[in-house]
């Protein structure tokens, strides 16, 4: 008789638990303001504009290119064709310094204690060639995500091709 008992109260305690009608999470997980937006700096494309030497928009890779030569030399004070540790962590803190969460951290993807031109532009070549959709070796403000004020008129290119059927 006291088994049932306490089994029945222990069945009432469940539904009731179960049955509390909560649809909000508690307190101490509601967010005290509204989620910040990660594109708030421009978003990954935004370190793609910083080598438009033209400053008309649109990013070529021929830009890029001479954009990304410059910065590495620029930051291979010894002239070996290699950064060492202390310098890409002081490069890596000035990316996320810069750049929040949208920051791409340098990476020694052969772990020989170098970054060498190839690893250091990995990630801006890879970008681009992910965004350039039309393969035009330019990048437009549409391709970077940029979308105008006004749509383009009717029988005007937008520059995008729509997306490849996978």
């Amino acid at each position: 008789m006291r088994i049932s008992l306490l089994a029945l109260i222990g069945m009432v305690l469940l539904t009731t638990a179960c049955s509390s009608g909560r649809n909000q999470p508690p307190p101490w997980m509601r967010p005290a303001e509204k989620p910040r937006d990660e594109n708030f700096r421009g978003g990954p494309s935004a370190m793609l504009l910083t080598f438009d030497a033209s400053k008309d928009g649109i990013v070529t890779r021929d830009e890029l290119i001479a954009g990304l030569r410059a910065e590495f030399a620029a930051h291979d004070v010894k002239r070996n064709g290699c950064l060492d540790g202390d310098q890409v962590a002081d490069i890596n803190q000035s990316r996320v310094d810069a750049d929040q969460s949208t920051a791409t951290p340098l990476m020694d993807w052969s772990q020989d204690g170098c970054i060498n031109y190839t690893e250091f532009t990995a990630a801006p070549y890879s970008l681009f060639d992910q965004l350039d959709r039309n393969r035009d070796a330019r990048l437009t403000p549409l391709e970077r995500g940029v979308r105008p004020a006004t749509p383009p008129a009717a029988g005007e290119p937008d520059d995008m091709p729509p997306p490849a059927a996978q």
